[in-house]
């Protein structure tokens, strides 16, 4: 019998002539951790949904556990053993977390009553494999993600998992949290049970992943050991192209501060005497764990959070921001982190989208806005940007992250900011994209334009900051300008 929990063979997948994969080739091992790892758009989502049996492979070989199989539905999957953890972790929030793990359980048993002792057993069961605990009670729509994370990985075990698949796992959690969950994954892989991880941040797969499979464009383009491949080979084959870090470098900064903040203190509590001040040209980097007050204090900026006490300036005058309304007439936008949720209309056009923030400068005499001139004013950003798609009415749901979040740029430099402040500007975008928006945030602060990064990425702060603050339980404990701007100096003060 081969080594292999899964092979799969030459594998070919195409949808309305547009191959997907081309002669894709993958091994898992039990008891490895292996890293499936691809921009978006490469088939890594169709390579799962064919071992799922979600999708059915055109062409190729698929054998699991020595024995070829050539169709499979996704309850067969879940019966040999494949357990695949989405993104959305397919949870039911309003029910209890004893009630999300023993559920499925009941209906593959065909039982139509329920008996609260046996639903209890098995969520204890289940919690029991990893050595978890939590209050089966909870509902889980009130747990943190990687509590969410840990009961979908719990839930999974029941069905006598032998490979899971984890779709990007880690890209809502805090480092601290990602910790806690490769801790999970490891436990789990020294059972035995082959891990497939879903990933791009190149830290996570050195880390964590015994083998690594990278796919560009449809196709295999590093199949292997992790130990063989080095940090820039890694990069190279993610992306087709050598990337050096491109270190911001102020080019004019102003003499004046655009915004000055004294003694900002929040009624939640959450910022304290929080002061700084920012100037056109220059990309101040806001960094601290989470519950620090970062997001907290981009919020209040943007009239989201409301101020107990302290003073905000905007071009040395006193104002008050009380709404993002008044943040905009302020000429002052804001990318959240969560663009999805926050960001973006997803089954809204494309062009909807970009000029969301700008309909007043588009509508005509009588207030009219034509979807004409809605279009020509997305294309123009369209090509400013670089945003890849062949068409801006299309949903913005049809563009990969990196693209996604081009678009919530264009809604807030259409409308002629004097001070951007960006949330996590990079969180679950590949490498490659993320490079990119860094670079294009650079250009626009080299063109003037006031910008805040607030991020837990300590190398996106390093690299993309002229200045940093550092927040710690509401309160700025630490700040660096220039080369003072390290990466250690910055662990040091937040640890």
């Amino acid at each position: 019998m081969s080594e292999n929990l899964l092979e799969m063979r030459g594998i070919c997948k195409s949808f309305g002539g547009v191959h997907a994969l081309d002669q894709v080739n993958l091994s898992i091992k039990p008891g490895r951790v292996m890293c499936l790892c691809g921009e978006n758009g490469c088939g890594k989502s169709t390579l799962v949904k064919i071992i799922s049996g979600v999708y059915t492979k055109d062409e190729g070989e698929v054998i699991f556990e020595g024995k070829k199989i050539d169709h499979i539905t996704p309850a067969e999957a879940a019966q040999l053993g494949v357990q695949v953890i989405y993104q959305d972790l397919s949870i039911f929030p309003n029910l209890s977390v004893m009630e999300n793990l023993a559920i499925n359980s009941e209906i593959a048993a065909g039982r139509k009553i329920v008996d609260r002792k046996r639903w209890e057993a098995t969520a204890k069961e289940a919690l029991s494999k990893i050595g978890y605990n939590i209050d089966l009670n909870a509902t889980m729509g009130e747990l943190s993600i990687a509590d969410k994370q840990l009961v979908a990985i719990c839930r999974a075990l029941l069905f006598n998992a032998k490979l899971i698949i984890m779709d990007e796992p880690t890209t809502a959690l805090t480092k601290r949290e990602v910790e806690a969950l490769f801790k999970t994954v490891r436990q789990l892989r020294d059972s035995g049970i082959a891990i497939m991880f879903i990933g791009h941040k190149t830290e996570e797969v050195f880390e964590i992943a015994d083998d690594v499979c990278i796919m560009r464009n449809g196709k295999n383009v590093y199949l292997g050991s992790t130990s063989e491949l080095t940090r820039d080979d890694f990069v190279y084959y993610l992306t087709g192209r050598r990337l050096e870090p491109d270190y911001f470098v102020p080019k004019n900064i102003g003499k004046e501060p655009v915004l000055k903040v004294e003694n900002l203190t929040l009624k939640n509590g959450k910022c304290k005497n929080v002061s700084f001040d920012l100037r056109k040209g220059e990309i101040l980097g806001v960094t601290g764990l989470l519950g620090s007050g970062r997001t907290e204090l981009a919020l209040a900026l943007f009239g989201m959070e409301k101020i107990a006490s302290g003073k905000i300036y905007k071009d040395g005058q006193e104002v008050q921001i009380n709404s993002p309304v008044a943040a905009q007439k302020l000429r002052i936008g804001y990318l959240p982190e969560d663009r999805n949720g926050e960001g973006l209309c997803l089954e809204q056009p494309i062009a909807d989208n970009i000029v969301l923030a700008s309909l007043k400068r588009l509508s005509g005499k009588f207030g009219f806005i034509t979807k004409k001139a809605i279009n020509a004013d997305a294309e123009i950003w369209r090509e400013k940007f670089s945003i890849k798609t062949d068409d801006v009415r299309k949903n913005v749901s049809t563009l990969s992250g990196g693209n996604a979040q081009k678009v919530v740029l264009s809604k807030w430099l259409a409308t002629d900011l004097d001070v951007l402040i960006l949330n996590g500007p990079t969180v679950g975008v590949d490498v490659g994209a993320k490079q990119d928006i860094h670079a294009l945030v650079h250009d626009l602060a080299n063109e003037g334009l006031a910008v805040i990064i607030i991020s837990d990425d300590l190398p996106e702060v390093v690299v993309n900051c002229n200045r940093v603050i550092v927040m710690k339980d509401g309160e700025i404990v630490g700040r660096m300008d220039g080369e003072e701007v390290q990466e250690d100096s910055i662990v040091k003060i937040i640890s």
